[in-house]
């Protein structure tokens, strides 16, 4: 399932519901402990986050009860739609009980500069960088560091798609899919599946400590409606960049659907996350 073209991680609510709980079993719990202890050794008074391309806010519902003490949770997104059910949905407790507040803050994530991030704690996203240009992506790492904020980001695609049992054209549909993530749309070359590696790349030019996880989504019998969404937004992703596939693709989707309502289909779709931690101060290079 794309987002609508030029804009930044507005996906429609209905795919963004039926992924939620697909991103949090996949996220890497490993990363929030590393999190946990970062933010407990620095941390003063109530934990401010910058969610980026919240959506719906899945991210603040997935992580806020894994971090202890008050928070206030600032969601930004490109649509006001999407923003009226993020701040209603995360707003809860925190991890020891203590309240959740969020608010909303209309805007494009991918200009966000360090002015607006001061005074905060955490900068989180999901789901956002493969959708980031390179020039973007340095931009937020460049954001991130003048305000001295870890960053957790977390869901980005990495270009490893498994499905099982096999199809010949499963290795065309995916080349293709790829191609198409790193698609020029709107004057602004995607990153796509390279955006993980130049995200790490761009904290560690600025002296952050970089950490990584795997977060595939692995799917089977009982994610049904989600693998025949997920399917046919990557076919037509894929012949949308490659029309010649077509031909071959309606029998394959058709075929792979079949196989999908029978149970007889599983995907695993390679995510990566990334926590990345700030230098002492004076050592980064902005």
């Amino acid at each position: 399932m794309a987002a609508r073209p030029g804009v930044v991680n507005a996906y429609p609510p209905a795919w963004l519901a039926l992924r939620e709980p697909a991103d949090a079993a996949a996220r890497s719990t490993e990363l929030v402990a590393r999190l946990r202890a970062h933010l407990a050794a620095r941390r003063t008074g109530t934990l401010v986050v910058h969610d980026l391309g919240c959506g719906t806010g899945s991210m603040g519902r997935w992580l806020a009860g894994r971090l202890p003490g008050p928070q206030r949770w600032i969601l930004h997104d490109t649509d006001p739609g999407l923003l009226a059910l993020a701040v209603a949905g995360v707003a809860g407790v925190a991890a020891d009980g203590t309240p959740v507040t969020a608010e909303a803050e209309h805007g494009d994530v991918s200009r966000l500069g360090a002015d607006r991030l001061a005074g905060a704690s955490l900068v989180t996203a999901s789901a956002l960088l493969d959708l980031l240009t390179a020039e973007e992506v340095d931009g937020l790492a460049g954001a991130c560091a003048g305000a001295k904020l870890p960053a957790l980001l977390t869901i980005s695609v990495v270009g490893r798609v498994r499905l099982d049992p096999a199809d010949p054209l499963d290795a065309d549909l995916a080349a293709a899919f790829d191609a198409h993530q790193r698609r020029v749309t709107g004057g602004r070359r995607l990153l796509g599946p390279d955006a993980p590696a130049a995200a790490a790349a761009a904290f560690a030019r600025r002296g952050y400590a970089v950490h990584v996880g795997p977060s595939p989504w692995r799917l089977g019998p009982a994610h049904a409606d989600l693998i025949a969404e997920w399917l046919r937004g990557w076919v037509g992703a894929a012949c949308e960049q490659r029309p010649e596939l077509a031909p071959r693709a309606g029998r394959y989707l058709r075929d792979r659907l079949a196989a999908c309502a029978a149970g007889r289909l599983r995907v695993e779709v390679g995510h990566e996350d990334l926590l990345a931690v700030p230098p002492p101060h004076g050592k980064e290079d902005t």
